[in-house]
């Protein structure tokens, strides 16, 4: 088949990639296609076999890459990272108007693959799928998943697992990391490259480093409160899973909190909680501190100069997040006015829901229905935070029902209901993957169909540790 593509990272200096081609597969079958997403990239769904989504054929006009980066990994600095398990096969300019990258996952081994197999097993490979897809019908800025493909080849991780492919769809794939190699190396034209390359492409009104480190700054401040909104923790918030396009990209151990707790941390490798649930915003400025520093050799004025005007920049992050923050959670309570207490209300909700152990997006749920009641166990807990919310209400002159089921999803993907999908796979049953995409499509409708995903989980179905799958 042919698409369109446009490869504008290809036209880039071989500096920036590796040229080569996924390496094939045995038995391909496609699991998963997202039909809508490929009408909307001007692709027609039909035409993409399962050998095209494996990586065992290219489609006309594809331009297959892995892309060099290097990044901060739990704060440790590795100066060579790159896609050691994806390929790029090219860009297209979607019937929106807007370039798209398309990368396939777990394609095989590359320059950057630092000894692994390039695989990827079926679990991660759902998850992704499942967890991307459910954000983009949550309305937060993500990466899209177009198809998932099982390969017929075996992954040896802590057993032999079923192999599979994902094809990924993204604003681009470029990463704080990204910016680190070319700083850490002194490759000083190649960060001009990329930073001018960055702004035509995500931020065409920025001129010159400094506002990129604005638009980037401003981009991770909503999307980190969006994230908080919804529970969600992406639990490997290292600086090359960081798009600078504001996009939340590399589902890796990510998951959504049950019951709420502020230091809920899931993923298995983070053992320090480095990257817990409320020390997110915190990890954001890290990360973006780290573009700053490597953006510092374009700035003009000299070191001191660069130096300070960056600060300037990345000081401005505390107040956007704090206005994202609070704007989503007015809404998740039902305000649709500013009043100074504000902060303080949502606050003592989120603190008895940590005594508590309330579910987050339950209770928030059930407050469109004026009580939460049976999520706060502690006694008194609900009355004495409803009082000053009801009289909250009626200052602003209505319920705010309809705002709260507008910003408070009936169903998000629980992780519990992603393992039944991780582990129905394996069996070679994908109806339970079906079934809860279609159900996490429309997030805020709420019916008897959706009882099921909307509970939490028992005590024995809870799962409390999420893994990366490399």
């Amino acid at each position: 088949m042919s698409i369109a593509f446009d490869n504008s990272y290809a036209r880039l200096p071989d500096t920036f990639y590796s040229r080569l081609s996924p390496e094939p597969v045995s038995r391909p079958e496609i699991v998963a296609l997202n039909r809508p997403l490929a009408d909307e990239l001007g692709i027609d769904p039909d035409a993409l076999t399962a050998d095209i989504l494996a990586g065992n054929a290219l489609p006309d006009g594809a331009e297959p890459l892995a892309q060099l980066y290097a990044g901060h990994q739990f704060g440790n600095f590795v100066p060579q990272l790159g896609d050691g398990r994806a390929i790029l096969l090219g860009e297209v300019i979607d019937t929106n108007g807007k370039r798209r990258d398309i990368q396939l996952k777990g394609s095989g081994r590359t320059p950057y693959s630092r000894g692994g197999d390039g695989r990827a097993w079926l679990g991660p490979v759902l998850r992704e799928y499942v967890v991307s897809e459910a954000m983009h019908a949550l309305g937060i800025p993500t990466t899209r998943a177009l198809a998932a493909v099982t390969t017929g080849d075996d992954v040896i991780r802590e057993a032999i697992l079923p192999g599979a492919v994902m094809t990924r769809v993204a604003s681009s794939h470029l990463r704080v990391g990204t910016f680190q190699v070319f700083a850490s190396r002194g490759q000083f034209d190649a960060l001009r490259d990329l930073t001018d390359h960055a702004i035509a492409r995500h931020y065409p009104d920025a001129q010159g480093p400094l506002d990129l480190l604005s638009a980037v700054t401003e981009a991770q401040a909503e999307l980190i409160a969006a994230w908080m909104s919804v529970g969600f923790i992406h639990g490997v918030m290292n600086t090359d899973n960081m798009a600078i396009s504001g996009e939340t990209i590399d589902y890796g151990p990510c998951a959504f909190m049950d019951a709420y707790h502020p230091n809920t941390v899931f993923s298995s490798i983070d053992q320090m909680g480095r990257y817990a649930y409320q020390n997110q915003p915190n990890m954001a400025v890290w990360n973006l501190a780290q573009l700053a520093s490597s953006l510092l050799p374009l700035i003009e004025g000299g070191e001191d100069a660069a130096i300070e005007a960056a600060e300037d920049r990345l000081h401005a992050f505390p107040d956007l997040f704090g206005a994202a923050w609070i704007r989503r959670f007015r809404a998740k309570i039902g305000l649709t006015t500013e009043e100074e207490g504000d902060g303080a209300l949502i606050q003592g909700l989120l603190q008895r829901m940590a005594t508590s152990g309330a579910d987050f997006t339950n209770t928030f749920r059930a407050l469109a229905d004026g009580d939460a009641s049976e999520y706060l166990a502690e006694p008194g807990a609900w009355e004495s935070w409803a009082a000053d919310w009801r009289a909250r209400l009626e200052r602003q002159g209505h319920d705010g029902r309809d705002v709260m089921r507008a910003a408070n999803p009936a169903v998000i993907p629980r992780n519990h209901r992603v393992e039944e999908v991780i582990q129905a796979g394996i069996d070679g049953d994908f109806a339970p993957l079906h079934r809860l995409n279609a159900v996490l499509a429309e997030p805020f409708s709420h019916n008897a169909d959706t009882d099921h995903f909307a509970k939490p989980p028992a005590p024995e179905e809870r799962v409390t540790r999420t893994f990366c799958g490399t």
